[in-house]
């Protein structure tokens, strides 16, 4: 019996990183999972990959809502029900507050907090049909610290904290869970990108290795807990924050 069995899943950014590596994990456990993202290609490879009775990809800009109906339809339409989302999909812009426009400022706060505040809205429908379910939250470390060059990513981060331990108290007596995910140092294309351009790191493995858990960790490390989130195993969990980051937070390095 799998951990996640009877479950279907909605994940955004599913394509790749973090949440190509969740749709595995949820897969192997039983559940049935939607995978949205706007890489059309590597997403409907990696529904390929996880097969037709398991899994499907839709293409889904989380910034548009109307986008976000097509989604949760289609998890029904595939599977019956929707039990779980994973609010997966972000973006990062590292520019210093000096040379940043408002444009750049704002893509990131759509995509990466509109567009979860969208999801959780859209959820609340069938999850509340399906009699309960639980909203995963990616946040970050990013979302308890700042950093130079990264206020629009940090304050997206922030917002889903926000959002999170509201819709919590919101959502709870429907019976659905909303709790978020704190990852830090995870080695995906967007991480390795940022760190090439972070001011003042000029080695991002340097940096790493100055951690307690001296490593970047890989997205399938991060990937257990979002299962645990998913399922029954944590029923009393709700408006919590569950961090991931190799101690990254737990001293003056950071």
């Amino acid at each position: 019996m799998g951990r996640l069995d009877g479950k279907v899943a909605l994940i955004t950014g599913g394509a790749r990183g973090m949440g190509k590596s969740h749709a595995r994990h949820f897969v192997a456990e039983g559940a049935k999972v939607v995978i949205g993202d706007l890489l059309d290609d590597k997403g409907k490879e990696l529904a390929a990959e996880l097969g037709a009775d398991n899994c499907r990809y839709i293409h889904h800009d989380v910034t548009i809502e109307a986008e976000w109906a097509v989604a949760v339809a289609a998890a029904a339409e595939a599977f019956g029900t929707l039990n779980v989302l994973v609010n997966n999909a972000g973006i990062l812009a590292h520019r210093k507050i000096a040379d940043m426009t408002l444009a750049e400022f704002r893509r990131v706060i759509e995509v990466n907090l509109i567009g979860e505040w969208l999801g959780v809205k859209s959820v609340i429908e069938p999850m509340t049909k399906a009699g309960g379910g639980s909203i995963i939250n990616i946040s970050s470390v990013e979302g308890f610290t700042g950093a130079a060059g990264m206020s629009a990513y940090s304050a997206s981060k922030f917002g889903i904290r926000g959002i999170t331990r509201s819709a919590a108290q919101e959502l709870g007596k429907l019976g659905i869970r909303v709790n978020s995910v704190h990852p830090g140092g995870i080695m995906t294309t967007m991480t390795a990108t940022a760190f090439e351009s972070f001011t003042g790191i000029s080695d991002g493995e340097g940096f790493m290795r100055s951690l307690p858990i001296a490593r970047f960790a890989r997205s399938s490390e991060v990937s257990p807990l979002v299962v645990y989130l998913a399922s029954d195993e944590s029923s009393y969990c709700t408006g919590s924050e569950f961090v991931v980051d190799g101690g990254m937070l737990s001293g003056p390095g950071y």
